[in-house]
């Protein structure tokens, strides 16, 4: 499971949008619209956002749209659905509030997503990758983006596969729009989406803070499942502790207070040993590693707002 992925998601959630409580045929509650039809839509036994018209162009609803909402440090996650008709059209991720904001150099300087591979801008060559050339597909698939900034450098990730690196990105990024274009009748579905403050060496963190806080390990809906995306948090972890053999880390799961009391105390000492067998099996001494669940009890944001419940699910590498 993605043993190779190395993309570190910011740690403080700063929109998060996973489109629990939506429903069906409205417009998605947490964001505005520039052009086009979008909706909620039923598919696989989840929400997703459905993009209804051949060209239409979503951002985030907050407060001051206007004003720059990026962090110099960020990351921008979220999953889209490609059909496998040879020219299902593509995703377009802008750097900037296409409604609010004035765009300079983001609004030439935006990112292709494609089926099988990535464009930066439409001057730059296509890379392709992933897990397998898409056009070898016979179903249609689901991809994960990772996208991080760190005060000029961009990277952006398909799956487990970083695809650009851009040491220089030429602008400076203020917020995001997330467009499409498509010419056939085919599907083009988003969910999962967040935006987070972070993203930095998890060693240099942990020197500073005596302990990691990792929000963007995920697991299924009220379960102890991880999603591949954990991965890359996890594998520094285990990279960081094969390096400095006398760590040890106590971990610890939290949850939001969604549920009642006991049912998140054993969930989150459920992640907690899900998260330490995963280290275990990647190489990892078991007497190195305790894990135990602490609930809703030890929240570090509000419970009242999606961002805050978001900040609250989190794993910790406390040190022994």
């Amino acid at each position: 499971m993605w043993s190779k992925y190395d993309f570190i998601p910011g740690d403080k959630v700063i929109f998060e949008d996973d489109l629990r409580g939506e429903e069906n045929g409205e417009f998605p509650s947490r964001w505005d619209l520039q052009y086009g039809n979008v909706e909620i839509a039923q598919f696989g036994g989840e929400n997703v956002i459905m993009f209804m018209s051949g060209a239409s162009c979503i951002i985030p609803y907050l407060k001051n749209p206007e004003q720059d909402y990026l962090p110099d440090i960020f990351t921008i996650e979220f999953d889209v659905y490609y059909d496998i008709e040879p020219h299902s059209g593509k995703y377009y991720v802008f750097l900037y509030d296409k409604k609010n904001q004035t765009g300079s150099g983001q609004s030439l300087k935006n990112i292709n997503l494609f089926p099988g591979g990535i464009k930066f801008d439409a001057s730059t060559n296509l890379v392709e990758g992933g897990d397998g050339l898409w056009y070898n597909r016979t179903k249609p698939f689901w991809r994960h983006i990772a996208i991080g900034f760190n005060i000029r450098s961009l990277k952006v990730y398909y799956d487990d596969v970083r695809m650009l690196n851009i040491p220089h990105l030429g602008f400076n990024p203020t917020g995001l729009s997330i467009s499409i274009i498509n010419t056939n009748p085919v599907n083009f579905y988003m969910k999962n989406i967040r935006i987070a403050e972070g993203g930095q060496k998890l060693y240099d963190k942990f020197l500073q803070d005596g302990k990691i806080i990792a929000t963007g390990i995920r697991f299924d809906v009220g379960k102890a499942t991880l999603k591949p995306e954990s991965m890359g948090i996890i594998n520094k972890v285990v990279k960081m502790m094969q390096q400095h053999p006398e760590l040890s880390f106590s971990i610890e799961g939290h949850t939001d207070s969604d549920g009642d009391d006991a049912s998140n105390l054993k969930l989150s000492e459920d992640r907690a040993k899900t998260v330490m067998n995963t280290m275990v099996k990647l190489g990892i001494s078991a007497n190195r590693l305790t894990a135990k669940g602490l609930g809703e009890s030890m929240p570090m944001d509000t419970n009242n707002t999606p961002e805050g419940k978001a900040n609250n699910r989190r794993v910790e590498f406390v040190k022994k």
